[in-house]
């Protein structure tokens, strides 16, 4: 027969256990806390409402209207793999709707907790939906900018310019 008496060495090691877990909970709890009031005030910025940065699904809607992209995306964000593409590409559409680079994005994506208060709180106004690539589409860049160059090795004399 088994004795089922408590020993106290299977009770120490499960508060040991509960005081790791305790342990690692307390920060993670801290950075999501962060993060979230974060993403708040970039929401509250781009005129959308603050709390819906906490509600599932519904947050990816929001930030879809913040970048300008369709509602049909949403599905996107439920497949794999693809997701993973959606995601970088809708948080570099985030940082450029608020006039940042794709280094602004690197930091999104990876130190989140860091870049999503300095977004909100920062000093960076919401510009309107991925406002770097329309300010691109208004003002192109051309490849070929007329110059003055002329080839050495021709002998047709160009013609004089005013």
């Amino acid at each position: 027969m088994q004795d089922y008496n408590s020993d106290s060495s299977s009770v120490d090691s499960f508060g040991a256990f509960m005081a790791i877990i305790l342990a690692m909970l307390i920060p993670i709890i801290i950075v999501s806390v962060i993060t979230i009031i974060g993403q708040w005030k970039v929401y509250s910025k781009a005129g959308k409402p603050g709390w819906a940065c906490i509600i599932p699904i519904y947050n990816i809607i929001v930030m879809l209207e913040i970048v300008g992209k369709p509602l049909w995306w949403v599905i996107l964000f439920f497949i794999p793999c693809v997701n993973i593409i959606f995601v970088i590409w809708t948080l570099n559409l985030v940082s450029k709707s608020f006039g940042q680079s794709e280094g602004f994005t690197i930091g999104l994506l990876l130190l989140g907790f860091i870049f999503w208060p300095i977004l909100g709180f920062g000093n960076y106004p919401y510009l309107g939906p991925s406002a770097a690539e329309a300010r691109n589409m208004n003002n192109p860049v051309n490849p070929f900018p007329p110059s003055n160059y002329q080839d050495p090795f021709s002998n047709n004399n160009p013609p004089p310019q005013s």
